[in-house]
């Protein structure tokens, strides 16, 4: 009996389907496949009990989830090429799928599928889905700087799925503004898809374009709609009810969740008119921004902070370090309203150190953006006691990337804003 796999065509079942073709394995795609009838009959349940696709059809039974098909595919080669040379090669690759399903799939699908209208749509939680795929992003990015391939030197099961997962996001949503952030995975994304065991599987596609509008929701048919239509009443009769009785079948929309800081008292300090102050000053940028700022300052309604990177002995590749630092200011964009940044890469030779200067609406760290921005905890957060005149001093070179800073160079002076 042939490798018989149950599936529509889609990235899930492309990752068994490429695994085949690196191995010289005959996996056949049962095509009439049709989801929600197919995967509704008794046969199929006995395959995956709850009905999920694709199912593996072997001469031993049954396997179903993706990444499990995938795996049996790519042990069924004797020299198990797909899994590295090594013991660590091995691990290597278990990591990157656990990564791939974990970081790079769910949040993607945490973006997309609310705007396809498959599940709830939640402006918070796409904020979260999205924060979350850039600090993947990030870190797949900077271990793809200095490697062609997840593991070793020629693609594995690994890869497959990375790349199934990933093309399938450039595909529906992650467009070209927004990947270019990520050369490196540019690079790696169409270099794979373009091999000929993945082109044969993929095939031709595109980049998305756009991100796919949120889908509207179609209101359900009640019962009294699909009743005949009454005799129509007098118009002035009909104005009256509608006036003094709603349909009740209709829900009132529910308010959108306020964040804490939008609840704060209103501050002397807008922040949108600071930042168009430090973006619009290109000369005499001490005397006009920085002394705008301390003109503009509520101690009330703002609270500024110092913060150090904890581990500075590990920066000793700048590209690195700059990535690093690229990453945790994507990460905060879900603080954008709130927040104004600067973060200082400072030393001409390694280590580097990584410092910043942030403007927190509120008199602390607001909590929200703890909770969802991991790299906060990597660094010492100290808040600037503005009655000291050399904190203040600090802040000042820091606002107006002053070099030295501190007796050393600048390797690189970003903004958030």
């Amino acid at each position: 009996m042939a490798l018989v796999l149950h599936s529509s065509e889609n990235k899930n079942a492309f990752k068994a389907l490429i695994a085949a073709e690196y191995n010289g394995v005959k996996v056949e795609l049962k095509k009439d496949f049709q989801m929600g009838v197919t995967n509704k009959t008794p046969e199929f349940i006995k395959m995956n009990p709850i009905g999920k696709i694709p199912v593996l059809e072997t001469p031993d039974g049954c396997v179903f989830e993706s990444n499990a098909i995938a795996r049996y595919v790519a042990r069924s080669s004797a020299d198990g090429a797909l899994y590295g040379s090594s013991l660590i090669d091995y691990g290597h690759v278990e990591q990157w799928m656990d990564f791939s399903a974990t970081e790079i799939d769910a949040n993607i699908a945490g973006w997309l599928y609310p705007r396809l209208g498959f599940r709830a749509y939640i402006p918070q939680a796409e904020e979260v889905a999205i924060a979350n795929l850039k600090r993947a992003l990030v870190a797949l990015n900077t271990h793809l700087a200095s490697n062609t391939y997840l593991v070793g030197h020629s693609a594995t099961l690994a890869d497959i799925v990375m790349v199934c997962n990933l093309a399938y996001g450039f595909k529906m949503i992650l467009t070209k503004s927004f990947t270019s952030e990520y050369p490196h995975i540019e690079r790696y994304i169409w270099t794979l898809v373009n091999q000929p065991n993945f082109k044969k599987v993929w095939g031709e596609f595109e980049q998305a374009k756009s991100v796919p509008a949120i889908a509207s929701k179609k209101p359900a048919q009640t019962k009294e709609a699909a009743k005949p239509k009454a005799k129509e009443q007098p118009k002035k009769e009909v104005a009256k009810k509608e006036e003094t009785k709603p349909e009740e079948s209709e829900e009132a929309p529910k308010p959108k969740p306020k964040n804490p800081l939008d609840l704060l008292p209103p501050s002397k300090m807008v922040l949108d008119d600071w930042k168009r102050l430090y973006s619009n000053t290109k000369s005499n940028f001490r005397e006009v921004a920085v002394k705008g700022f301390w003109d503009m300052f509520d101690p009330e309604g703002y609270s500024l902070w110092f913060c150090d990177y904890k581990y500075n002995d590990e920066n000793t590749v700048s590209f690195v370090t700059l990535n690093k630092v690229g990453g945790f200011l994507q990460r905060m964009d879900l603080a954008r309203k709130y927040a104004f940044g600067k973060m200082l890469v400072i030393g001409s030779e390694a280590p580097y150190k990584v410092k910043g200067l942030w403007l927190f609406r509120g008199t602390e760290v607001p909590q929200f953006i703890i909770d969802e921005c991991y790299d906060m905890e990597l660094y010492e957060w100290t808040k600037v006691d503005i009655n000291d005149e050399a904190q203040k001093e600090r802040a000042s070179q820091m606002i107006e990337d002053a070099e030295p800073f501190e007796g050393e160079a600048l390797l690189d002076a970003k903004c958030f804003k």
